[in-house]
């Protein structure tokens, strides 16, 4: 008993020794931001089962990450990032509206392309050490020039998102019935999938470009399995980010080694409260 309490004792020391750096201050901060925007938008995705082009758009923000390291502009990769993901967003829907392509190949098209983009440029800048941190996040990654920007991004995607929530819900519920109304159905969802932009290159520092699709994917299905309504879906969805998000950064930086990638020990977390989730509504029912 004695060797638990020395155990726990000295985790709660090293567990606070680490919060009290600006550094990882200032990432719990923007991953924290970040984990709430993936939930609200990450519910939308999977009710309009649309949810993959969180993996796509992750990779092309990973290219647009290293090529920006690759011209000079490594300091500040996050204003190369958004417009190159923004834009891959709207002509991913547009084309799709266009020319009738399915999504998950206009998907895998975009993914593919910029993930070998995106080694090479990488690999020439920074070695396969560059790659592996951009692919599988690092909380080490948020430099001081991201906070402000990403905050202040987070704060006006969770703003615009709340502010149009009833409108968003329209057009997710049921798109036939938004369109008869007059509503512009294609320019919230082209809103949508600027803001789905905008929190996967913010969140792809912390999460890495690999894993920030299944943390917009993994909370809204857990949420969608237990909830009765399109808020407690939300609610439970931010819960369930937020719990992840923490509960993986403190196993990433103090339970196994500070070593472990934070967006895989965050992931991981997320699918055992999904199939928890799961087992308890099927032994409920």
């Amino acid at each position: 008993m004695s060797s638990l309490n020395a155990l726990l004792s000295g985790f709660d020391q090293e567990f606070f020794m680490m919060l009290k750096t600006p550094l990882v201050k200032n990432a719990l901060l923007v991953g924290a931001l970040v984990s709430l925007c993936a939930a609200l938008l990450g519910v939308i995705l999977v009710l309009k089962h649309y949810a993959l082009i969180g993996h796509g758009l992750g990779e092309v923000g990973f290219a647009a990450m290293s090529v920006a390291a690759l011209i000079g502009l490594g300091d500040y990769p996050l204003v190369v990032a958004i417009p190159v993901v923004c834009l891959s967003s709207i002509l991913i829907m547009r084309i799709n509206q266009k020319s009738g392509m399915g999504g998950d190949v206009l998907i895998g098209i975009f993914s593919t392309s910029a993930l070998a983009v995106g080694v090479l440029a990488s690999a020439y800048t920074s070695g396969y050490s560059g790659v592996y941190n951009s692919m599988f996040g690092s909380l080490y990654a948020v430099g001081k020039s991201d906070v402000v920007f990403s905050v202040s991004l987070s704060a006006a995607v969770i703003l615009i998102f709340l502010f149009l929530y009833n409108r968003l819900f329209s057009v997710t519920y049921d798109e036939t019935y938004a369109r008869a109304t007059d509503m512009n159905a294609d320019l919230y969802q082209f809103l949508i999938s600027l803001l789905t932009s905008v929190s996967i290159v913010l969140g792809m520092r912390v999460m890495g470009a690999m894993m920030i699709s299944s943390f917009i994917i993994f909370p809204a299905i857990t949420a969608k399995r237990i909830a009765r309504s399109f808020r407690s879906m939300l609610l439970i969805a931010v819960a369930v980010a937020l719990f992840s998000f923490f509960v993986g950064v403190t196993i990433s930086l103090v339970v196994v080694t500070p070593s472990l990638p934070t967006g895989a020990c965050v992931v991981s977390v997320s699918v055992i409260v999904m199939l928890a989730a799961f087992l308890f509504t099927k032994v409920k029912r």
